[in-house]
């Protein structure tokens, strides 16, 4: 790693660092009704809210009621987003003439979307109108992200509460999310955007003449060429706050009009884990312990920290085959250096990296290159932090009640070892939690691998496999994870706008998303119905570093064992062939 890597990788560190105190605090006033500024100015919009949809703000609902609602508002969304795709022939804001999109794309983007998955077997820019970008899409990201932190402050109430039958209420819980949190962050960011040069427009594309006349695949004569134009920056800001992913273009944030400069790729960065990683602080504030949060986040950074490490390593070594024909893959003044197939040159391999490592543990599907270009072994760092479940920071809400999940299984093993009923912030963990905690840390893992075997056994499966052989089987392992793990990136290879792909991507991220949520909500509710046991001398201490490492390394070994031989037989073996083994 060259000294300006260093520099811009430990710069981007600190900077995220800074941010999860103050802004971790802050939505811990918000989720606790505590003033905050914005909660205090905007408190008549909110009951203004509640009033037109008739929610009662002060009434609790169970863990049941609290999922149905959940589940329905979810539903509802896919069936809205789906009719908008199937109608935008006839809905306005449509300038460059849409036409409907298919039924089977509708629906995986419908339940990609409504998941906060955001995998897009489409192009953007020539298949979706404004108006299905903006009402359909961009909503989601909205709120999609809100059920998400929805079911993380459900979730900390079981910790909290004393023999409560009540976990919160989700429309609440919403409301604030969004009126307090995702929509104030992202019209600052969407200006700040603009500023950058990121278009937000409702004109129709602008057509450029090219300096040079070139010839298309059929040998027709092209002297001009369409830019595609729209409201991006607000679906942007969005899309990288509330770990969504989602690109207005196919280049995503690739594309020069979705990431323009080298600011606006630092502050979509920053942008991608400032909630998530003050989601940690937020935690330890609403139990009244920030040891807990901090706890969380040093075992989240121990295993993140060495993955970036790792995959910037990787990159920078480049290609050994380009070694062999001679070509200078040196990081110097005029070049970044290192593997840069697939890359922007104004970004280069680390902060290509950073964003691939980044948006990956943070189960955000936006990409500033593109992941099928990296080394096998670089590749293989997004595709397994996929795997672990994002739960190293994760997606908002999601990523950490999904490590807390894993600390509920670490605390019931470190219990058996020490001969005690394992108890985690004042509460007993007993056979229900465990199940539970079983449940979303291991049945995600059958929507990944049983998809990926029966796409490479299949006809279907493999007519969409553009490159045979060990890549070819990452390409397909990566969409299933991705899916699965509510990411929505990709590697480029597979053609997975098809019947077969778009309905079984669609089922592996719905499980993928709810399969998590129910028993989450299940494990919130019961322990908002135990007592809190004081602490005692023989009470095992959760915010230590051994507990730490513990932590991590359950998370490691559950990740790792299980997807191992699938990696084995892609990254790992697609490395050992380059390298001539």
């Amino acid at each position: 790693m060259g000294l300006n890597d260093f520099i811009q990788t430990i710069f981007f560190l600190i900077v995220v660092l800074l941010m999860v105190k103050p802004f971790g605090s802050y939505m811990a006033c918000i989720y606790m009704g505590r003033p905050a500024g914005l909660n205090v100015w905007l408190v008549c919009v909110e009951k203004w809210i509640y009033r037109i949809c008739a929610v009662k703000e002060e009434e609790g609902m169970t863990w049941k009621t609290y999922a149905v609602a959940m589940i329905l508002f979810n539903i509802l969304g896919v069936l809205v987003v789906y009719a908008i795709q199937r109608l935008q022939a006839v809905l306005p804001l449509n300038p460059m003439a849409m036409p409907a999109v298919s039924p089977d794309s509708s629906f995986n983007t419908a339940v990609s979307f409504t998941t906060n998955t955001n995998w897009q077997s489409y192009g953007g820019e020539n298949t979706m109108s404004y108006f299905t970008q903006m009402l359909a899409l961009s909503v989601q990201n909205f709120v999609s992200a809100a059920t998400g932190m929805a079911i993380l402050v459900a979730l900390i109430r079981g910790f909290i509460q004393k023999q409560m039958n009540t976990i919160g209420n989700f429309w609440v819980d919403m409301v604030r999310t969004v009126l307090y949190i995702l929509l104030p962050l992202s019209i600052v960011f969407a200006v700040v955007f603009v500023s950058q040069g990121i278009p937000q427009t409702f004109n129709k594309s602008a057509v450029a003449t090219l300096l040079q006349a070139t010839k298309d695949s059929n040998g027709k004569l092209v002297n001009q060429q369409e830019l595609a134009l729209g409201p991006v920056a607000s679906q942007i800001a969005i899309k990288q706050i509330g770990s969504n992913g989602g690109g207005f273009y196919n280049a995503n944030s690739a594309h020069p009009y979705e990431n323009p400069t080298p600011l606006s790729n630092f502050l979509e960065l920053l942008a991608i884990m400032l909630i998530p990683v003050s989601l940690c602080y937020t935690f330890g504030c609403m139990v009244k312990d920030r040891r807990q949060g901090w706890a969380l986040l040093a075992a989240m950074s121990i295993i993140f920290l060495p993955c970036l490490w790792f995959c910037i390593q990787i990159e920078q070594q480049g290609n050994p085959l380009f070694d062999k024909l001679g070509v200078d893959q040196t990081t110097t003044a005029f070049q970044s250096g290192g593997n840069m197939e697939g890359k922007e040159s104004r970004f280069g391999t680390a902060n290509s990296a950073i964003w691939a490592v980044s948006t990956t543990a943070v189960a955000n599907g936006s990409v500033n290159c593109m992941h099928d270009s990296f080394m096998p072994l670089s590749g293989m760092i997004p595709l397994w932090l996929i795997q672990l479940g994002e739960v190293i920071f994760g997606g908002v809400g999601c990523g950490l009640y999904g490590m807390i999940a894993f600390v509920i299984v670490a605390v019931f093993i470190a219990g058996l070892m020490i001969g005690r009923t394992p108890e985690y912030l004042g509460k007993k963990i007993e056979v229900f939690e465990m199940k539970m905690a079983s449940l979303v840390a291991l049945i995600p893992h059958m929507f990944i691998l049983i998809p990926t075997a029966i796409a490479v056994l299949t006809v279907v499966g493999k007519a969409g496999i553009s490159n045979p052989g060990p890549h070819g089987f990452s390409e397909v392992l990566y969409a299933f994870s991705s899916a699965a793990g509510n990411n929505g990136s990709a590697f480029g290879g597979i053609n997975a706008n098809t019947v077969f792909y778009n309905v079984m991507t669609a089922v592996s991220m719905f499980f993928g998303r709810y399969w998590l949520a129910i028993p989450m909500l299940a494990i919130a509710g019961s322990l908002s119905a135990k007592k809190i046991v004081p602490s005692t001398q023989g009470t095992l201490p959760t915010h230590t570093p051994l507990f730490i490492v513990f932590l991590a390394m359950v998370v490691l070994v559950v990740g790792a064992l299980v997807f191992f031989p699938a990696l084995a037989l892609g990254p790992i073996v697609e490395h050992l062939m380059l390298r001539g083994a």
